[in-house]
C-alpha cells in the first residue's frame, strides 16, 4: 500500500465539517491508499458519520474508536500501530485536501526517492477549493538531500506536520510516537521526526486547505495550553538529547526552545489567557533561564527576536511584577493611540 492517511477525529460533525474533510480524502486521484480515523471518544455524532463513510467506502476508510479521550496525540499514536502505507500523512479533521494532493505529493517522492514530501497550504474560511490566503511551508534551503544547513534549518522551521507525507520508516525505525493528553504533541516530536529523512522534496502548490474557524483550536489561549505547550518543549529538548542533535545543533535546538517555550508561550499568555498570574510567569521565566542560562546571546535570538520583545524577556527574567507592569503600561498606552499588539 502507497499510503495511509490518519485524521484524528474530536467532536467536528457540526457545520459538515467531518464530512468535508472526509470526502475530500475519499475522493483522492491515487488508487492505492487508506484513511485512518480515529475518533479520540467525541460526544457528539462525529463516530456515526465516521462509521457512514466507512460503510460507503469499506475500501478505503478504517475507523478506530477511542473509549477514552487522548487528544490529537493518541489518536495519532492508535492509527500509526495499525497503518499500513509505503508513506504517512495526517489530516486534521476540520481541514481538507485538494482533489490531487497525495498524488502530486506521492509523484514526487517516487521521482526523487524522497523520504518526506511537502506542500503549501491555504488559509480559509470557509469550504471550497478556492484559493485564498497562500502559507509556503517550505523554504527552499530545506529541499533536496539533507545536511548540517538543511537540519539546521529545519529544527528552526519546521513548518506543517499534516503538510507533508513521510515515508513509514520515519516513525518506526526506532519507534517515534507523540505524546498523549496534551496539545501541541508535533512541537515534542517535529524536530525530531523531520531529523530523520534524508531527501526532502516540495510541490510548490497550495494542496492543503486549512480552515480559520471560531472552534479551532489554535483561537483558544488558556494557562493549561500554554503548559501543554511548555511541557512539548521539554519533550522536544530530552529528544534532542537522546539523539544528539542537541550536541551537533546546539545554536538551533536551543533557539528552538526559546522560541516555543518561552517566547511563543509568554505572548500567547499575555494576549489569551484570562487572568494573568505572576506564579505563572516566574515559573516560566526561571525555568528559561536555568535550562539556558545564556540564552540572550544565542545569535538566532538576538536576529529574529525583535528588540521590544528582547526586551520584555529578558525583563521577566529580573521581576515578573516589573514586567507585567510595563507590559500593561505599553498595551494601555498602545491603545490609546489605537495600536496592536505587544
Amino acid at each position: 500500500m502507497q499510503l495511509s492517511i490518519i485524521v484524528p477525529v474530536y467532536n467536528m460533525a457540526a457545520d459538515q465539517k467531518l464530512e468535508y474533510c472526509l470526502n475530500s480524502l475519499v475522493n483522492q486521484t491515487i488508487q492505492d491508499y487508506e484513511i485512518i480515523a480515529v475518533d479520540d471518544a467525541s460526544t457528539d455524532h462525529s463516530l456515526e458519520i465516521l462509521h457512514r463513510f466507512e460503510q460507503e467506502n469499506p475500501e478505503k476508510i478504517r475507523v478506530l474508536a477511542l473509549k477514552e479521550n487522548h487528544r490529537q496525540g493518541g489518536a495519532k499514536n492508535a492509527g500509526l500501530k495499525v497503518a499500513r502505507g509505503e508513506f504517512i500523512g495526517f489530516m486534521d479533521s476540520d481541514d481538507w485536501a485538494a482533489p490531487d494532493m497525495y498524488e502530486k505529493l506521492l509523484k514526487r517522492a517516487e521521482e526523487t526517492g524522497a523520504d518526506m514530501v511537502g506542500c503549501d497550504c491555504c488559509m480559509t474560511d470557509h469550504h471550497g477549493m478556492e484559493i485564498g490566503q497562500v502559507i509556503k511551508t517550505v523554504r527552499e534551503e530545506q529541499t533536496g538531500a539533507l545536511g548540517d544547513s538543511q537540519y539546521k534549518s529545519m529544527i528552526m522551521d519546521a513548518g506543517f506536520l499534516v503538510v507533508k507525507i513521510y515515508r513509514r520508516y520515519m516513525f518506526m525505525d526506532p519507534p517515534l510516537y507523540f505524546p498523549e493528553h496534551m496539545f501541541y504533541e508535533d512541537n515534542a516530536i517535529g524536530a525530531e521526526l523531520l531529523l530523520r529523512a534524508k531527501r526532502y522534496e516540495y510541490v510548490r502548490e497550495p494542496l492543503y486547505y486549512y480552515y480559520q474557524h471560531t472552534g479551532s483550536t489554535v483561537h483558544v489561549v488558556t494557562e493549561e495550553r500554554c503548559r501543554d505547550r511548555m511541557e512539548a518543549m521539554r519533550i522536544m529538548l530530552g529528544l534532542a538529547r537522546e539523539s544528539g542533535s542537541l550536541e551537533k545543533y546546539p545554536d538551533e535546538v536551543e533557539f528552538h526552545f526559546i522560541n516555543l517555550f518561552y517566547q511563543n508561550t509568554l505572548f500567547s499568555y499575555m494576549q489569551g489567557a484570562q487572568k494573568k498570574k505572576l506564579s505563572f510567569l516566574k515559573a516560566l521565566a526561571k525555568e528559561m533561564q536555568d535550562t539556558f542560562p545564556d540564552f540572550r546571546e544565542n545569535l538566532y535570538y538576538l536576529k529574529r527576536v525583535n528588540q521590544e520583545e528582547r526586551m520584555f524577556m529578558e525583563l521577566l527574567t529580573k521581576s515578573a511584577a516589573a514586567f507585567l507592569f510595563y507590559y500593561r503600561l505599553k498595551n494601555f498606552a498602545r491603545g490609546l493611540r489605537g495600536g496592536g499588539r505587544t
